[in-house]
């Protein structure tokens, strides 16, 4: 833990100049309908020192770059590998001040396909009639809106960068996916590997011989720890708050085979003794004992990395979030998130002037605008007890228990001031109307819930 605490994770100390380079491995959590093998999640490369000249052309860092993740998807222009800018592949924007706090469907739908017109023509081209094409380029940014991902970063150098740079970019770049053995998590390793040869390796036995992106972090980990000179350090990037399903914990191939009831209910009753070989192999080979949240760090794209908030401070900010509630029914985590997605379901997803979200209502007649960044959550011009809304149910998100970590206490304390903020605003809304009445529009008798 000690040796946790005295490394960072280079990116968000991009601003003050790096001391070292690095390499990540990226462990994704598995969403959406979970079959046998997309149980076991997907892997990338985080480089820090490596930028992209564009997407299939990669360059050295000028300062202040943040560097790539380089990830391998199958069906993506027929390309090997592809390229993305760190804060694009995380949240689908350019820069910090435009990540947003609360998503739903359509606003993530919006952020990729604004990014994708931008960036991604070359990999993601319109379909002839000028529409959105399908595929998988829309797993190539945004990612954190899917799922929660788990950062294992080694210390490299600017020469490795470099030989990485020239190697990559004079290789065909022509994709020959296969599930089983050339996947997302065999690209990983090809390019840990590449840094330090045979660091990284499958397992014959826990996952019948496939690469798998827990397998990559656990042999990673193993590395460091044979090699204590190179600096090491482990981070969760939280999923980002909101309507979106969450993701859920990353398998092996056994381990997902065995807790699996669709699949480990009917071996055991078709054959017990291969049921039992399961589990043997499960508990022989230690397939599940590495937890990727142990010890991690919470990665924020605007400070350094922190400890997940604590026990005690989250339960008091949950208690204090609740008493500010006057509706009981609204006091729950999921209750709020579900009332903020409500109030969004007739609006449109948009940008302001200085490209950062916005969500678009139409009501009598005006249009709201309401901020959906930190940067513009309380000067979009949106009623107050809207903003509020959006903001309590961020803090409830947060705030929720269990693993992964999903906030550290300088991320709950930025919300939590910013939610008073809007309280403030929203008692002297309520004033000014006492005195001024002038019921209206969408948000007419509308007021602050009280405290």
């Amino acid at each position: 833990m000690r040796r946790a605490f005295c490394t960072w994770f280079v990116p968000v100390l991009a601003c003050a100049g790096w001391a070292h380079a690095s390499a990540t491995l990226l462990l994704e959590e598995p969403y959406g309908k979970l079959g046998f093998f997309t149980a076991t999640g997907h892997a990338a490369v985080y480089l820090s020192g490596v930028c992209a000249e564009s997407p299939l052309v990669l360059r050295p860092c000028a300062p202040g770059e943040l560097g790539v993740v380089v990830s391998r998807y199958d069906g993506i222009g027929h390309y090997d590998w592809v390229a993305i800018p760190l804060i694009s592949y995380l949240y689908a924007v350019e820069q910090t001040d435009q990540i947003p706090l609360f998503v739903d469907q359509k606003t993530v739908a919006f952020l990729r396909d604004q990014y994708r017109r931008k960036h991604l023509e070359s990999v993601a081209p319109d379909l002839d009639s000028g529409e959105t094409p399908g595929g998988n380029w829309n797993q190539l940014v945004g990612s954190a809106y899917d799922r929660t991902l788990y950062g294992f970063e080694i210390e490299t150098t600017a020469d490795q960068d470099l030989a990485f740079i020239e190697a990559y970019n004079s290789r065909p770049n022509v994709s020959h996916f296969h599930t089983t053995y050339r996947n997302c998590a065999d690209f990983a390793k090809d390019v840990i590997n590449f840094y330090y040869p045979k660091a990284l390796h499958r397992s014959a036995i826990a996952d019948v011989g496939i690469t798998t992106p827990k397998q990559m972090a656990k042999t990673l980990t193993k590395y460091s720890n044979r090699h204590p000179e190179l600096q090491f350090s482990r981070f969760v990037i939280p999923q980002v708050p909101g309507s979106m399903a969450r993701s859920t914990p990353v398998h092996g191939v056994v381990e997902s085979f065995l807790k699996s009831k669709k699949y480990i209910v009917p071996s055991a009753i078709v054959s017990p003794v291969f049921a039992g070989c399961v589990l043997a192999v499960y508990v022989g080979t230690g397939a599940g004992r590495i937890d990727p949240a142990r010890e991690a760090f919470v990665y924020s794209a605007e400070r350094d990395l922190e400890p997940p908030i604590g026990t005690e401070d989250r339960r008091s900010y949950r208690l204090e979030l609740t008493r500010m509630a006057k509706d009981p029914a609204a006091e729950g985590s999921a209750a709020r998130i579900e009332k903020w997605s409500h109030l969004l379901r007739n609006a449109s997803p948009s940008l302001d002037a200085q490209g950062r979200p916005v969500m678009r209502i139409v009501s009598g007649g005006e249009v709201l605008h309401i901020g959906l960044s930190a940067s513009n959550v309380l000067s979009a011009g949106a009623p107050e007890p809207l903003t509020q809304e959006l903001l309590e149910a961020r803090l409830s998100a947060e705030l929720r228990r269990g693993n992964p970590p999903k906030a550290s206490e300088s991320d709950v304390a930025r919300d939590w001031n910013m939610l008073q903020k809007a309280l403030s605003r929203a008692d002297s809304e309520v004033a000014s109307q006492a005195h001024n009445p002038q019921p209206s529009g969408y948000f007419a008798g509308t007021a602050r819930r009280g405290n």
